[in-house]
């Protein structure tokens, strides 16, 4: 296994990042155990997660999960840099939230984080991460507590998820007036499909300092061979969401096209080289992997091993080509 620091930290995590959104909804306790054992053998020591991963009457499930298994000892929880997340209604879905019980105010912030202490069962969170921005509590709200919270011990370093490159600024910004330490990561949507990220996100990133973690590195299944399922009858999963959509559109359905025939070329598993792919781009921590099964995080790991030629690198751009940089992109 590979690692990273992460962002301008001293924290040192693994190249691949074990997802765990799928703990619980679709894999059960026991195989959930299985695949974080699985992933730690291999060297995997960063686990995210979300305060509402398990989603309606079970949000919080998935935090659970991840607590009984720290549980079990032998060293797990010693050796997980352990990130979770704040900003959804906790409440069952349906209906609002009770006032000050979701986003980031200072008080749902106390709130939440004794409630993922308590269902992760430890006693400090090592990156905790805003889900999604709030733009209703300013920053100086926000680092407030953070700041509180690093004091008390419960959270050692706090990340973003799901922010323009312009939050991360002034998120930054105001950290610094404070004297506080500010983000040092940024989760974001990024794949070979979707690059938007290249023009604004990830350059803000970078220059603040912050380590770059893609979630949906496959583009819900797109990236993962969905043509090749779908003729062999095993897309059901794989054209859903995200990917049914994109693959309604014949021109992107032509560009999936061309990107599995490249790599058939090259005898190399799509997925695999989705992952790969994102390994050699600038900022890059690592990419998120959400395994339903050991076998999926198996191809995860075979990932690590591929080395990608400057031709096919170069080929994938002609296929998916990047936004360009910023201003550039839209300037002229």
């Amino acid at each position: 296994m590979e690692y990273t620091q992460l962002g301008r930290t001293g924290l040192k995590v693994s190249r691949l990042v074990l997802g765990t959104m799928n703990f619980g909804p679709q894999t059960d306790e026991a195989e959930s155990h299985g695949i974080m054992d699985a992933a730690l053998d291999a060297g995997v020591n960063f686990l995210d997660t979300a305060n509402v991963y398990g989603w309606g009457e079970n949000k919080g499930r998935t935090e659970e999960i991840i607590g009984s298994w720290f549980a079990k000892g032998g060293g797990r929880r010693d050796r997980t840099v352990l990130a979770t997340k704040v900003y959804g209604n906790m409440g069952p879905d349906g209906g609002p939230a009770w006032p000050n019980h979701d986003r980031l105010s200072a008080l749902n912030i106390r709130r939440a984080v004794d409630a993922s202490l308590q269902r992760l069962g430890t006693d400090h969170i090592d990156l905790y991460q805003f889900h999604h921005v709030d733009r209703n509590t300013p920053w100086d709200e926000i680092w407030q507590a953070v700041d509180v919270l690093v004091q008390q011990g419960k959270i050692l370093y706090a990340g973003s998820s799901n922010h323009a490159g312009w939050h991360l600024a002034r998120a930054n910004e105001t950290a610094a007036r404070r004297g506080s330490y500010g983000l040092v990561s940024e989760q974001c949507l990024y794949n070979l499909a979707e690059r938007r990220a290249e023009m604004e996100v990830i350059p803000a990133a970078q220059g603040y300092g912050l380590g770059v973690i893609p979630w949906s590195p496959l583009h819900g299944g797109l990236l993962g061979g969905a043509l090749r399922k779908e003729r062999e009858g095993g897309g059901a999963r794989s054209a859903s969401g995200r990917a049914a959509d994109m693959l309604a559109d014949p021109a992107t359905r032509a560009q999936v096209q061309a990107y599995e025939d490249l790599l058939d070329k090259h005898g190399l598993e799509p997925g695999e080289v989705a992952l790969a792919w994102l390994l050699t781009r600038p900022g890059v921590t690592g990419p998120i992997v959400g395994p339903r099964t050991a076998d999926q995080l198996a191809s995860a790991l075979r990932a690590l091993e591929l080395t990608l030629p400057k031709e096919l690198l170069a080929s994938l751009d002609e296929i998916f080509p990047g936004p360009g940089p910023s201003p550039e992109a839209f300037a002229w």
